[in-house]
């Protein structure tokens, strides 16, 4: 199983004082270093954190592994990624008010617009995943619109308490099982920690988890090489036991 690391949330650090550092782009190679199989970044409409410089210094620089941009799916975000050319676009819902991504995006509604959308992406050379709740239909739209992976969210499961831990996981491996089933590439992501991660890593089909805020929450203390290799040593012991 892959493991891509989110580097948002150090250009959070930054953008808290409107400073220099620390600088993403830095944490993006030592993530590489420490074994991430992948540099994850959501350039947000309002650039709360990873801003346009970030993007294009990325881009020049990782290229030892992929790169993939999450972006909402619209135009402005579009010309950027066609201009920027990361690994892979995923595709996810954004809102101005949230704190964080609060759900999947729903493709069903979207099917038309979307399949343009994907299509000149594409025509660019770029790979798309989209976002969504595990939702069997869901799936099923993202495979009509031309995706080549689904990214499920796994916030419900990361949040849940009691027995509905043990719901949402089911939920998710249902999922991700019909998912390979119809010959899409299975991904997951959203509020995993080193506590919570290895059930969903144990999931079979499941390529390659997409983990943010855990890994730079705990680098604070640990540094980040070690946050990183952590989480990574987690998602191998959990595929062992598959």
């Amino acid at each position: 199983m892959k493991l891509g690391v989110n580097i948002d949330h150090i250009a959070t650090i930054r953008e808290a004082r409107k400073t220099y550092e620390p600088d993403p782009v830095k944490g993006a190679l030592i993530a590489q270093d420490a074994g991430a199989d992948q540099i994850t970044f959501h350039l947000r409409e309002d650039r709360r954190h990873i801003q346009d410089e970030d993007v294009i210094r990325l881009r020049c620089t990782i290229k030892r592994i992929p790169l993939n941009m999450e972006m909402a799916p619209t135009e402005e975000m579009k010309l950027i990624a066609i201009d920027v050319k990361p690994d892979r676009v995923t595709l996810v819902p954004e809102k101005r008010q949230e704190i964080t991504t609060e759900g999947g995006l729903d493709v069903l509604k979207m099917k038309v617009y979307l399949t343009s959308l994907i299509g000149e992406l594409k025509e660019n050379d770029i790979k798309v995943a989209t976002f969504i709740d595990p939702v069997e239909k869901q799936i099923d739209a993202s495979i009509e619109i031309g995706a080549d992976a689904v990214e499920l969210h796994t916030g419900e499961y990361a949040n849940a308490t009691g027995s509905n831990v043990q719901k949402e996981l089911e939920r998710i491996k249902k999922a991700a099982k019909y998912g390979r089933e119809k010959g899409i590439s299975v991904f997951a992501g959203h509020g995993l920690t080193y506590t919570n991660v290895q059930p969903i890593a144990a999931i079979e089909e499941i390529e390659e988890l997409n983990i943010g805020h855990s890994i730079i929450a705990n680098s604070v203390f640990w540094g980040l090489h070690e946050a990183v290799y952590r989480m990574k040593k987690l998602i191998l012991e959990a595929r062992k036991q598959v």
